[in-house]
């Protein structure tokens, strides 16, 4: 498959320092008040200060101004902002000239139009596909993956929304341009904020297996 790894919502210093161990090419911190996953109101800078290069730092941000989120990327030392929220092209445009990379993501319902993602291919890095809820991602809710045949623009893309240790063949059977990589989180839980170590390595191991 050779699919990047994102692992999403990590809170907890011991637990950060544990699933680092393995190697996720981009791991992501929640900077939105009101998830279960708020990262700034637990972790520290420091708690990151060994987390290796290989590990893309990826913030969580939702419709935050530019200043909010740029304070956030100098603190924590953010290789990548994912917005969630309402963002404008404009918005992911002024971060992406800072030299930040930038994840836009966009929740899917039944026939979803993706041809709304156009205006964002040249101020993106990547885009994300979640599950439309009211809570802005990590519901454990998977949208209906077959709805991705209708993706067209090659922008390259990452896969969230309920993925679960059980999901590596139907993963394995997804063939779309632009499939870049797979962003893990609820369904490898202890509790909120809380990776399950053993879960995520046995699913990351088969998962490279298959590259």
């Amino acid at each position: 498959m050779n699919l990047k790894i994102k692992i999403c919502g990590m809170v907890y210093a011991d637990n950060i320092k544990s699933i680092s161990g393995l190697v996720p090419d981009l791991m992501g911190f929640i900077f939105y008040p009101s998830s279960k996953r708020y990262a700034e109101r637990i972790l520290d800078p420091s708690d990151l200060k060994d987390l290796s290069p290989q590990i893309k730092r990826t913030g969580v941000f939702v419709n935050e101004p530019f200043d909010k989120i740029i304070n956030a990327v100098t603190r924590y030392s953010l290789d990548f902002v994912q917005l969630h929220g309402n963002e404008s092209p404009d918005l992911c445009q002024l971060l992406k000239e800072t030299g930040t990379g930038v994840i836009k993501s966009f929740s899917i319902k039944k026939e979803y139009a993706f041809e709304k993602c156009a205006e964002y291919v040249l101020c993106t890095d990547y885009f994300l596909f979640d599950t439309l809820t009211t809570g802005f991602g990590g519901s454990g809710t998977r949208f209906n993956w077959e709805e991705l045949g209708n993706y067209d623009l090659g922008h390259p893309f990452f896969l969230s929304g309920g993925i679960s240790p059980d999901d590596v063949e139907r993963i394995s059977a997804i063939s779309v341009n632009g499939f870049y990589g797979i962003d893990l989180n609820s369904r490898f839980e202890i509790k909120p904020g809380l990776k399950n170590y053993e879960s995520l390595r046995s699913f990351v191991d088969v998962v490279r297996k298959n590259e």
